[in-house]
């Protein structure tokens, strides 16, 4: 069978339950802040129909050629070339004075972008270590590694992968580097696999270093706080915040953010009547939700992946 392209290969996950989540309405008016290949995008617009409309961003320029091609001659969509923290400035300049019914996030990588070695993303085929969302902006990672301190990067590997070896992957890049500069992800995952003891069943012992690099040149972390914030903004009474998780970390933030933005701080709890500043803007809706099991079959990208979801209040 012959290999389908690169942009073909991604398959968006919880698509059903993220239509359910965001309680999509025929007309509506919905962000998808993670467009990718447009998975999610496309049900999103099947389900407003004619009179609805989206907005849809991602930061990888290629996600939006590859959109712009597939939708092409479709009105409802406006893709725009932003990271989702610029979600406050655009949502207004684009909804026309239509309300804003519901935010979808769909973090981490795509499968074009890990599939392509140019992209640097991926520890299993060599290429420029490169890592950025957005090639056009910020630096690669080979850039980075060349001048942080093995401090700095021992930091960002321990706390943005959780990585037992961390200073051992740290000194062992400091080490190689003084050799010749590392600019290969072939190399940097053999130095990994070198530094790193032990191995969890079933993943490569470069995993968590190269999550954690991809993280920080990215400022995934930051973005995603900035945009969480920027969405429930944004979002009309009622309107529906969704977003799906591909590690523990990010859905940390998530997790907190939602916390915070639906409960009362403690120390104010009791009073007979809370300042407008302080009432929760969001409540939490159901549980988090996971892949099926037969999604998770047929997509084992999947397998990771958590929905959670809150609605925004008077």
């Amino acid at each position: 069978m012959p290999r389908r392209p690169l942009d073909e290969q991604h398959e968006a996950v919880l698509v059903d339950e993220a239509l359910a989540a965001l309680a999509v309405e025929p007309g509506g008016y919905y962000v998808d802040a993670t467009f990718g290949r447009g998975g999610h995008t496309a049900r999103i617009l099947e389900a407003v129909g004619r009179e609805g409309r989206v907005l849809a961003l991602d930061r990888d320029p290629q996600a939006i050629a590859a959109g712009r091609a597939r939708f092409a001659d479709d009105v409802r969509l406006a893709l725009i070339h932003a990271p989702f923290s610029q979600l406050a400035g655009l949502v207004p300049a684009h909804a026309q004075g239509r309300l804003c019914r519901g935010v979808l996030f769909d973090l981490g990588v795509s499968s074009p972008q890990l599939d392509d070695p140019a992209r640097g993303f991926s520890f299993r085929a060599d290429g420029p270590l490169d890592m950025r969302m957005d090639p056009t902006r910020g630096e690669p990672v080979s850039a980075w590694l060349a001048r942080a301190s093995v401090d700095e990067i021992r930091e960002v590997i321990a706390t943005l992968a959780e990585e037992r070896f961390a200073r051992r992957v740290a000194e062992a890049i400091g080490a190689a580097r003084r050799v010749r500069p590392l600019e290969r992800t072939a190399e940097l995952a053999a130095l990994v696999a070198r530094a790193v003891r032990t191995r969890e069943p079933g993943k490569h012992p470069a995993t968590r270093t190269f999550q954690a690099l991809r993280m920080h040149v990215n400022d995934e972390l930051g973005e995603l706080t900035r945009g969480l914030s920027a969405a429930v903004e944004v979002l009309a009474v009622g309107g529906r915040l969704a977003a799906i998780t591909f590690h523990s970390i990010e859905d940390r933030v998530v997790k907190q953010f939602l916390k915070r933005a639906s409960s009362v701080p403690p120390e104010l709890a009791a009073l007979p009547v809370l300042p407008p500043q302080v009432q929760p803007r969001l409540r939490l809706v159901g549980r988090k939700l996971r892949p099926s099991a037969a999604e998770q079959a047929r997509n084992p990208r999947s397998r990771s992946a958590l929905l959670r979801v809150a609605e925004k209040l008077a």
